[in-house]
């Protein structure tokens, strides 16, 4: 179909479609809708909210519910349920009972939240009460603009590529957006056909993550906490009872505009500015903010009079020494820590002193869930920890998704252990530093919108791939991912691999139009790795902007 039928067809939705359609008069604008379909990829749906095929609404929504169900009932004889969940955004709640209409529609009983609800624990949900599969509405991280649909297995698990491009398969069929049916939300729910989960399931959540609990003894610790506007504020406040432990009042409630911050991502340098603010005049020793889904935590200390934010890498180093010295008397030849290929080394080298198996995944949490899975099935090793650089951590199997609920828990209980022993996680992490070697791990991003961004990224991955090598001195190899490398899936990413054992990284982001580069660069301090850096982001910048 070419543009103006497209247009065209979409104009005939509905007067509300039609009017928001009508109004756009910048070319680019339209353009950017109708030059592709919203992909439903391997971790289902994200994009900008608005009308047409490359957005996230109600149509693109329910296509991608009535393809999920087609496949669940293709997988799953009869008696198929689904668990639904979604996060503070603008519009969730009205695409979860979107998708929830069309799964009943579909003869799939639903399960839903009557609130909104941390990824996690919809992972843990569907697993919890049986179902055969799973939808949370969020774009995670991302700005407001954004919503998305995510879908899980009968564990909890995001699907892998294997079993997402069969959902793949199923949703492209869907070729008529307006015959999808869905049935009415009250009515389903008068008729049983979707049923509305209160707090319980929340309740045996917490009472999970509790059994991760590794430190107990009281310490005056004093802690910051912002849930972003997001799904954390209660189940966070609710693990951390008893801790000493103040709110961020104006970031405390649901906001899908975010309004107090430029984007509600803790990885962002400046997400945790009012938590921060807060902490200094509460002479706090701690900051902890989640992201809107609560699958992401990111972390201020208080060291030496100033708060220092601690970055992916360098908290999952820190959570890997704590959580494997607590543990070190009940580990043993199976036990496994699993990271992903963009994942700094420190970490993994502290995993290794404890004698830990290390598994490398591609990128994206779905693949450490899923390595939770393999070894259920094979007994071959035990999960201890999950992590990966972009501030998301698991500890435990309660969840099979990244879980910031048990993270801030921990986090909150190593600080405590630190503190006692007269150490800010600053000196705990410097320490690591002294026994294993300075990593200066950290992203740039390039951020490539539209068609033209999305040829500029195609096209800066084809010159790296071609010319990458003769860039960047002292290569000791390189792995293309798109080749397939070990039993690892094909993965768009290009890593160089450098003699001294740094290595740097570059794919396109999954959800985002964005290009990524990782670094992690080995130094006798910090001066010397950070000259390691701006050398390699001299020689990408000038290769990627041109």
């Amino acid at each position: 179909m070419d543009f103006q039928k497209q247009f065209e067809y979409w104009c005939g939705f509905d007067e509300q479609t039609k009017a928001e359609l009508m109004s756009i008069s910048s070319e680019k604008e339209l353009e950017d809708r109708f030059y592709k379909e919203l992909e439903f990829g391997t971790g289902g749906l994200r994009g900008i909210m608005g009308a047409g095929p490359n957005r996230m609404n109600r149509y693109t929504v329910a296509k991608a519910t009535k393809g999920y169900a087609d496949y669940l009932k293709a997988v799953f004889e009869d008696k198929i349920s689904v668990a639904v969940a979604y996060d503070s955004r603008n519009n969730s709640k009205y695409f979860a009972k979107i998708a929830a209409g069309v799964l009943v529609s579909n003869g799939i009983k639903v399960f839903i939240f009557d609130t909104l609800m941390p990824t996690p624990v919809l992972s843990f949900t569907t697993k919890y009460l049986g179902c055969n599969g799973g939808i949370v509405i969020t774009a995670s991280h991302n700005p407001k603009e954004y919503n998305g649909y995510k879908i899980y297995d009968e564990k909890g698990c995001q699907l892998v590529p294997s079993l997402a491009n069969e959902v793949i398969k199923y949703v492209n069929a869907v070729t008529d957006l307006k015959s999808v049916a869905a049935a009415d939300f009250e009515a389903a729910v008068s008729e049983g056909t979707i049923e509305v989960i209160g707090d319980e399931v929340l309740t045996a959540f917490l009472k999970e993550v509790e059994k991760q609990s590794l430190y107990s003894e009281k310490s005056d610790l004093k802690i910051v906490y912002t849930p972003l506007h997001g799904t954390g504020n209660v189940p966070v406040r609710r693990i951390l009872d008893g801790m000493n432990v103040s709110v961020v009042k104006e970031q405390e409630l649901p906001d899908g505009d975010f309004s107090t911050v430029r984007s509600p991502n803790p990885e962002e340098k400046d997400a945790l500015n009012l938590a921060i603010e807060q902490a200094k005049r509460e002479n706090a020793d701690l900051v902890l903010g989640t992201d809107p889904d609560c699958d992401r935590v990111g972390t201020a200390v208080l060291h030496n009079g100033e708060f220092v934010l601690i970055t992916g890498n360098q908290m999952g180093a820190l959570l890997a020494d704590f959580v494997l010295s607590m543990k070190k008397d009940s580990l043993n030849q199976k036990s496994t820590l699993v990271k992903t290929i963009v994942t700094g080394e420190l970490g993994a080298n502290v995993a290794r002193k404890y004698g830990l198996i290390i598994v490398d995944t591609l990128t994206g949490f779905k693949y450490i869930g899923d390595q939770i899975g393999k070894y259920e099935k094979t007994g071959d090793n035990e999960f201890v920890m999950g992590y990966e650089e972009s501030y998301g951590y698991l500890v435990g199997t309660h969840s099979r998704d990244k879980d910031a609920v048990v993270a801030s828990l921990l986090i909150c209980q190593m600080a405590s252990y630190h503190k006692n022993n007269g150490r800010t996680l600053i000196d705990a992490l410097n320490n690591i530093y002294a026994e294993h070697g300075y990593y200066l791990d950290t992203l740039d991003t390039f951020v490539l919108k539209g068609k033209d961004g999305a040829e500029k990224i195609k096209s800066s991955m084809t010159k790296l791939r071609e010319n990458g090598e003769s860039l960047f001195e002292n290569v000791e190899k390189t792995l293309d991912y798109s080749a397939g490398i070990g039993d690892l899936p094909k993965e768009n990413v290009l890593k160089y691999i450098f003699k001294d054992k740094s290595w740097l990284a570059v794919r396109p982001s999954g959800t985002e139009p964005k290009l990524k580069v990782y670094y992690s660069l080995c130094g006798t301090d910090k001066s010397e790795a950070e000259e390691k850096l701006q050398a390699y982001r001299s020689i990408l910048k000038k290769e990627i902007e041109g």
